[in-house]
């Protein structure tokens, strides 16, 4: 009769232990999105296919041969001659490599021991991609992926026509396939989104990502992205001011109107200006900047800035009208506050009443001094 041991059962209880283990973390490792880049309609691969013996290969006619270039069918599907089409879209390369394989085989044109299959990225297509929820310009947008025509080209080597000659070096690395690229062009999220719920739909599949270590400096995994994603940023329902300055997914600077016709500029006054602020400015910044303040201060003590923000989602229009001396002097002691300036804000500047009253008397003697001066020549 067999009696366990303590070493006996320590020795079982560990290696239950260690099984257990590795069959969780099998299973965690499956169900996490898989951050290479797959491909879309319109990815141009490169395909190697081993040939048959040289003889062999001699007899079949250039149309009929499997290596060359294939680029990805509207439908996801790549187009070899002899087979049927295989859908490729949202596969990454090694898939693509053992399906291409898989198919020749059964379609008896090739020998398992003998078939060996490449592929190569040969020029990534731009996507379309939807983007929506807490961002400026939510919207449609079609992430540019063919940047082989900007790369250098080697001495006496003449120009590559991209519709008839692709970049001839394998690999590509496509800057703007990629999530963060993707919410840069429809200009950034708004101080109110939740970066750490990201919503990623892909194929009816829904994935969580946190973006927040994006604005505090921790790692972020950029997912690439296919044709047909769908990226929602949700809403905190509070302005962050962590999010309002320039980072990866947020404005470098914004467009913003002036109208001051109280200083005047390069022998006019400044009216109907665009200018531009770096992203994270408020309003009492950009007062200054559009020289409301400044002067006499018993004369423009008492003007006054205006700031008007029109809500994207509503329509709805804000106004903040504030004494420029309060506003510089005192920026959050007022009811409305001192925000932060949002894209295509305006800034109005008005006049002091004293300033007002200099300007009719300048007005009246600017009438008048021509009937002085026909007086002084008849007196003389």
């Amino acid at each position: 009769m067999n009696f366990l041991t303590a070493d006996k059962v320590s020795y079982l209880f560990n290696w239950k232990w260690l099984t257990a283990s590795v069959a969780t973390f099998s299973a965690l490792a499956s169900s996490l999105p898989c951050h290479a880049l797959p491909l879309s309609p319109g990815d141009r691969i490169r395909l190697s296919v081993s040939e048959p013996h040289l003889e062999q290969a001699q007899a079949i006619d250039d149309p009929f041969r499997f290596t060359g270039l294939y680029e990805v069918n509207l439908d996801g599907k790549l187009q070899l001659p002899l087979i049927a089409p295989i859908t490729v879209s949202s596969l990454e390369l090694d898939d693509v490599e053992q399906m291409v394989r898989s198919e020749l085989i059964q379609a008896g044109l090739f020998q398992p021991s003998f078939v060996q299959v490449s592929a190569e990225i040969a020029e990534w297509a731009p996507v379309p991609v939807l983007v929506s929820g807490a961002v400026f310009l939510p919207g449609r947008v079609l992430t540019d992926g063919r940047q082989a025509a900007n790369l250098p080209r080697f001495a006496n080597q003449p120009p590559v026509d991209r519709e008839t000659q692709p970049f001839t070096l394998s690999g590509d690395y496509p800057t703007e396939r990629f999530l963060t690229s993707a919410i840069r062009q429809v200009g950034g999220v708004k101080p109110d989104a939740d970066l750490e719920n990201v919503r990623l739909i892909r194929n009816g599949y829904e994935t969580v990502i946190d973006m927040s270590g994006i604005v505090t400096a921790q790692p972020v995994t950029d997912i690439p992205l296919i044709a047909g994603d769908h990226i929602i940023v949700p809403e905190i329902g509070y302005i962050q001011p962590e999010l309002v300055r320039p980072t990866a997914i947020t404005p470098d600077v914004i467009a913003v109107f002036l109208s001051n016709q109280t200083q005047p500029r390069g022998g006019g006054a400044t009216g109907g200006d665009i200018a531009e602020f770096t992203y994270g400015t408020r309003f009492s910044q950009a007062a200054v900047a559009a020289t409301c303040g400044g002067g006499s201060s018993s004369v423009n003590a008492n003007r006054r800035v205006a700031l008007v923000q029109t809500d994207l989602d509503t329509g709805n229009t804000a106004v903040y009208d504030r004494s420029i001396e309060d506003l510089l002097r005192d920026p959050n002691g007022s009811e409305n506050g001192n925000p932060y300036l949002m894209p295509n804000d305006s800034i109005v500047c008005y006049d002091a009443s004293v300033a007002n009253t200099a300007n009719i008397f300048n007005v009246i003697s600017t009438i008048l001094n021509p009937f002085t001066t026909i007086l002084d020549i008849f007196r003389d």
